[in-house]
């Protein structure tokens, strides 16, 4: 296994430029804030964007607890990737983490001053520090269900073309971590109530929504909702349609990853049409 280092001060856009770094290179893997990461996909490791104080997400990069060092050395001795990109603040920090993980000693060492623009680590310096945001260089749909009840929007950046003309892209994930903000944040309970009632405006033939009821488990939600639907219009159809939307609609404005909707049609309100 050949090991690379991506090293540079925290904001600089280590993570955003890790995937195109590793297309340059042909590396197949990365350990970034925690987390193993072989072809595009999270195998192992928990995130230090995770936790909820700056100190806990540190001592997580660094892998300090025995169970999480050794169930990602594990994964990567049983996948045996050709080669692996550990992504760190410093020469001390990433070869710390060769340690903890037993791997190899450090083939090559990358500095992001010298892969990057300074107005670009200026823009990376903004998005962190006055916005919050930390990317993570994998899809979003990778990282969903573990982030659920966190801010993710997937970041698609343009590659250029392939041979056939077509574009090509490469997705990361931008998520705001809890230490980013200033105290905690929480949904309240009425929220939901809310928004299934806009979902309900939206879908033809629902005409009122009469309760939900749910247990606002960012990480395993799951939403019992009561409608009237119009005379007329096709049942099934209707609840399939408002179902379906209800959670794309929480799942986009809230980040919870919901398990399952659950729709029960209480009443028919005669002579109208949703």
């Amino acid at each position: 296994m050949k090991v690379y280092t991506l090293t540079g001060k925290s904001g600089t856009g280590k993570s955003y430029q890790a995937i195109n770094l590793c297309k340059e290179k042909n590396i197949v893997s990365i350990i970034d804030d925690g987390l193993f990461i072989y072809k595009n996909r999270v195998e192992a490791g928990i995130s230090a964007k995770r936790q909820k104080t700056m100190a806990g997400a540190i001592k997580t990069a660094l892998f300090t607890l025995d169970e999480h060092a050794s169930s990602v050395a594990k994964r990567i001795q049983e996948l045996n990737p050709s080669s692996l990109l550990i992504i760190g603040t410093s020469d001390r920090m990433t070869d710390r983490i060769v340690a903890r993980l037993e791997l190899p000693q450090v083939s090559e060492r990358i500095y992001i001053d010298d892969i990057t623009t300074p107005e670009e680590r200026d823009i990376a310096d903004k998005q962190r520090h006055m916005q919050g945001k930390h990317i993570i260089p994998v899809p979003t749909l990778q990282l969903k269900r573990d982030f659920a009840g966190y801010f993710l929007d997937p970041l698609r950046i343009f590659r250029g073309l392939n041979v056939g003309g077509k574009a090509q892209f490469s997705e990361k994930t931008v998520v705001r971590p809890t230490f980013s903000y200033m105290g905690e944040f929480f949904i309240s309970d009425t929220v939901l109530t809310d928004i299934a009632s806009c979902v309900a405006g939206e879908v033809k033939g629902v005409v009122e929504v009469i309760k939900v009821y749910e247990n606002t488990a960012p990480d395993n939600l799951v939403v019992d909702v009561s409608i009237t639907i119009g005379e007329g219009s096709p049942l099934w159809e209707t609840a399939m349609d408002f179902q379906q939307r209800l959670a794309e609609v929480i799942e986009y404005m809230t980040a919870f990853n919901v398990v399952k909707v659950d729709v029960e049609i209480s009443g028919i309100a005669r002579g109208i049409w949703g």
